[in-house]
């Protein structure tokens, strides 16, 4: 039986049941237990149907949710899968790992009081679900159009582009130089997040979709690589969706110690752990440590929350701003306390202690002053406001910033921003090189999944354009 909508004034919101903080510190497991039917039908319901869904509006992709929202309140869950998928290449993902509080569902326009729709764990239930009753089919193309594309890099963005391509019936060849299809999806995000059974189940999809895949292919000059000049050659056109993956670092005093490491190399190492592969022991493991993490996003509450479940001693989050000001998933950093993690606010590492390994962090602690520019308020430092916090492990996550591709790739050519990211035509996702397009966050910078989905589709649909008109030019001139 269908539930009406509008719900939201006796139904109360409720997300989907959380295991234990004791049990998910035993595993790296998703930590969050799956809606019943009922309970997903029931949430969905409490949707107001906005006339201007600004759920919708303040979601990169523009999903439908309103719309997908209502088809699963009146259990017409084939439905509500076809309309989220539409706009959405894939949304068992960003069910997952989106900040909903900071997109969708911190723009709905419930009242505070009556809370908001929970967009994030329906929307996973759906597509779930439609994997489970084999509603989920590859988007095989009606014709194949005789031309090819090559993309760089198989992660959310080079992907969504490769699905959205290849449906349009151009063969498609993603290269990446990783051993696994995902990239940060599959080494850079933890299991309790995402599984990572979640993104092969996506990646089987693409290769029966048509999709080729060249693993454990690095792009540039060197010996095995394949040039972008040879990928040129092969493709009608290429697309660089590579990411950005070089660890902002630290200075000051004792920064170069053994025992501090960047946030990727830990991540990295854990998820391979998790994925069965063999790594030497010890190596990037928290076991048995005192565990400082510099930094306050997402990537930071990732170290942190793999940090606990490794068996670390102690796990401190040193950030310099507070609470309100830390651009972490306020969700993250609740499941982190829960955890047994603690957070250092207004705390800002001035130097690094040790001989040859750290042993500890001396923090300066801050307070909040005006706000600058950006309407962001400042920090200062708070006098005789120094002290120590022990470490013999400290995670640098700081963010990411974008490798220099033009000297790795011998692409003098290529151009790039100041902030080392690849100069686009805004609207057609276009290089500096003809023909070779980029997309995701080695255009943007370093954000969200949702958005490198976004940006791989609209690539997309710029290449296909750009093919077709120089299919056509030939046949105009004559």
């Amino acid at each position: 039986m269908s539930a009406p909508m509008l719900s939201f004034v006796s139904v109360p919101q409720a997300q989907p049941d959380k295991r234990t903080a004791d049990a998910r510190l035993k595993d790296f497991d998703e930590i969050y237990v799956d809606f019943a039917r009922s309970e997903a039908e029931r949430q969905a319901s409490r949707c107001s149907q906005c006339g201007v869904p600004f759920c919708s509006v303040h979601c990169p992709l523009g999903n439908n949710i309103p719309d997908w929202l209502m088809l699963t309140a009146e259990g017409r869950l084939e439905e509500a899968y076809a309309v989220s998928s539409a706009t959405n290449t894939f949304p068992e993902i960003c069910g997952r790992i989106c900040p909903q509080d900071r997109l969708c569902e911190g723009n709905c326009v419930i009242e505070k009081g009556f809370e908001s729709v929970t967009i994030g764990a329906v929307e996973r239930f759906v597509t779930d679900t439609a994997f489970e009753q084999g509603w989920v089919k590859p988007a095989l193309p009606v014709r194949e159009l005789g031309t090819s594309v090559g993309v760089v890099g198989a992660g959310p963005a080079g992907l969504a582009a490769a699905e959205r391509l290849r449906a349009a019936g151009h063969t498609v060849h993603v290269y990446d130089r990783h051993d696994r299809v995902g990239g940060l999806l599959i080494y850079g995000i933890p299991g309790f997040k995402l599984e990572k059974h979640i993104v092969a189940r996506r990646q089987k999809l693409l290769e029966e979709q048509g999709v080729v895949f060249h693993l454990n292919q690095a792009i540039g000059a060197g010996s095995g690589e394949v040039s972008l000049g040879q990928l040129r050659e092969r493709h009608d056109a290429v697309l660089i969706a590579t990411g950005v993956y070089k660890s902002r670092d630290i200075g000051g005093p004792g920064s170069g110690l053994a025992g501090i490491v960047p946030a990727l190399d830990y991540l990295t190492a854990s998820n391979r752990r998790s994925l069965g592969d063999a790594l030497p022991e010890g190596e990037l493991d928290a076991a048995g440590k005192d565990v400082v993490v510099i930094g306050g996003g997402d990537t930071a509450m990732d170290c942190v929350r793999t940090a606990v479940r490794q068996g670390a001693r102690s796990v401190k989050c040193l950030y310099r701003r507070d609470r309100a000001n830390m651009p972490g998933s306020v969700r993250e950093v609740k499941n982190a306390e829960e955890e047994g993690v603690e957070f250092v606010w207004l705390a800002a590492p001035e130097a690094f202690l040790g001989d040859h390994t750290v042993t500890g962090v001396r923090a300066q602690r801050m307070r909040l002053g005006l706000p600058d520019g950006t309407g962001r308020q400042s920090i200062e430092a708070e006098p005789d406001g120094l002290f120590t916090v022990k470490a013999d492990m400290v995670i640098k996550a700081l963010g990411f910033d974008p490798e220099p591709l033009p000297e790795q790739w011998d692409a003098e050519d290529l151009e790039v921003s100041r902030w080392g990211t690849l100069k686009v035509d805004r609207e057609r996702f276009e290089t500096s090189l003809p023909g070779v397009f980029a997309a995701g966050d080695i255009v943007r910078g370093a954000s969200l999944v949702v958005w490198a989905i976004r940006d791989g589709r609209d690539a997309a649909t710029q290449i296909h354009k750009w093919i077709k008109e120089r299919a056509s030019a030939p046949l105009a001139a004559e």
